[in-house]
């Protein structure tokens, strides 16, 4: 489980784009949570007397406004959040979504309209997951006001989108979207967004609050077009806002009354948050943060974790569980199998191979899963990298580089040790070794610098681990296709 998080976020609809927060899962006593920066908003006096308490998801013309707000309010379902305190001091600079986390969601069509390409898939995937975790944090708080433990969701055109089998591939990546089957695989995926986006987007539109917790009105909202504008022209202006400013943006956006508080911070969460962030660049792998995050709900449950590697022979993923505090992967004899991609994987996993996670108690739930094995940034050694960065720093790059980079890569070597029995690893890594002493360094002082003096020492050593290891790795790319 990741450390709670907020995440500043922008959502574009109906030629409109407004700033919120949003809580990636974290686990509170016990229990997976997830929310949004929201409110419950009571019916008014005028309003149906059967109404119910709406939940809804404040959004906010500007960073700067968002940041005003979480200045002054305290009134809304993030005001519980173990970082909220530090959340409430930061400025318009700090609340300004990156590229990942702007969602348009006027955009889809479009995106479905055009042959698929990893960007496309990948764009997508992002918005359906994050309308999916919209609705669910509203639909939780408002069957929580419900007596009714049976009473309908608002979000039954949601919940079709995400039922269809074209939508959970979005998670695979462009693989499932390549040949004869991937093209009609991605048209049926448009036909259902043709179907079924206009009633997702109304199934929303109760839940959206255009108006600043109540301080402006939609007009004050920038287009796609202005938005996207400002960003380009002068994209260092927030960091620029002096204190009059600031003062005058929470002049602008301090409401009156607040609606009550209680609401989207109520979903119990259906994903984990151990792979929120994105695979990196230099991976072999691709996969959406959102991908990764939804999958690793399940990989966490069963205590089974898709791990990938990189050496200079071998690479790919395969997976790893802990046995009485000992590290045990995919493999047989001493050699862990590792797969070109997670499809592979998958496809080895469904299979009837005996290996030494067979008879694991969950491992039936593992070959009988659609999930695809995709890792978490924790879960991934890129060997070669480190081997890299030491060589540079070898070469003059001295005091650049810390300690921190060594942690990564020699845990995931310390378990390969373990489960393939290599004694000269295990010595190398030890606490008795500059290696090891210098990887306990980078858990006790992460920020101190490595030196250039010190480094080709640990480099010829890092290249004796790396040799070794390999050694206990079998590429299998065996699976039928």
């Amino acid at each position: 489980m990741a450390r709670p998080s907020i995440v500043p976020i922008a959502l574009t609809l109906d030629d409109r784009t407004g700033y919120t927060l949003w809580a990636p899962p974290w686990e509170e006593d016990g229990e997976e949570w997830q929310a949004f920066l929201g409110s419950t908003v009571d019916p008014g006096p005028d309003d149906d007397p059967e109404a119910r308490p709406t939940a809804v998801v404040h959004l906010f013309p500007s960073p700067a406004a968002l940041a005003a707000f979480c200045r002054t309010s305290t009134d809304h379902d993030l005001a519980d959040h173990p970082v909220w305190p530090v959340v409430s001091t930061l400025g318009a600079a700090d609340l300004t979504p990156d590229e990942e986390h702007r969602y348009d969601l006027d955009g889809v069509y479009d995106i479905v309209a055009e042959n698929p390409d990893r960007w496309a898939v990948e764009e997508l995937a992002a918005v359906l997951d994050v309308v999916g975790r919209l609705a669910e944090c509203c639909d939780a708080a408002m069957e929580e006001d419900e007596d009714d433990d049976d009473a309908e969701t608002g979000f039954e055109a949601v919940a079709d989108l995400a039922s269809r089998p074209e939508a959970a591939a979005l998670g695979l990546g462009i693989d499932a979207f390549v040949g004869r089957d991937g093209e009609q695989s991605w048209s049926r995926l448009g036909t259902a967004i043709d179907e079924l986006w206009e009633d997702v987007l109304e199934d929303l539109d109760d839940h959206l609050d255009w108006s600043g917790a109540g301080a402006v009105s939609v007009d004050d909202y920038p287009s796609a077009a202005e938005e996207a504008e400002s960003r380009t022209a002068q994209p260092a202006d927030l960091d620029d806002l002096d204190d009059e400013d600031a003062d005058d943006d929470l002049d602008d956006v301090t409401p009156a009354a607040r609606p009550a508080a209680g609401s989207t911070a109520a979903a119990p969460a259906q994903a984990a948050t151990a792979g929120i962030r994105t695979i990196r660049s230099g991976s072999g792998l691709t996969a959406s943060p959102a991908a990764v995050a939804a999958a690793q709900e399940f990989w966490e449950a069963v205590g089974i974790l898709p791990v990938e590697l990189v050496t200079p022979t071998v690479s790919g993923v395969t997976l790893r569980c802990y046995v009485e505090d000992r590290a045990r992967f995919l493999g047989r004899d001493g050699q862990v199998f590792v797969f070109p991609s997670p499809v592979d994987l998958a496809r080895f996993c469904a299979g009837d191979e005996r290996h030494d996670l067979t008879d694991i108690a969950s491992w039936p739930e593992v070959a009988d899963t659609d999930v695809m094995p995709l890792p978490a940034d924790e879960d991934r050694y890129d060997l070669t990298e480190l081997t890299e960065v030491l060589a540079e720093v070898a070469s003059g790059a001295g005091g650049l580089v810390t300690h921190a980079v060594l942690v990564q890569p020699a845990e995931g070597a310390l378990d390969l040790a373990e489960y393939a029995a290599l004694p000269r690893v295990q010595q190398l890594l030890g606490a008795g070794s500059p290696l090891g002493r210098a990887v306990a360094r980078g858990d006790s002082e992460p920020t101190a610098p490595l030196s250039a003096e010190e480094t080709p020492a640990l480099a010829s050593a890092w290249d004796d681990v790396v040799a070794d290891v390999s050694t206990a790795l079998v590429p299998r790319s065996d699976v039928l296709r």
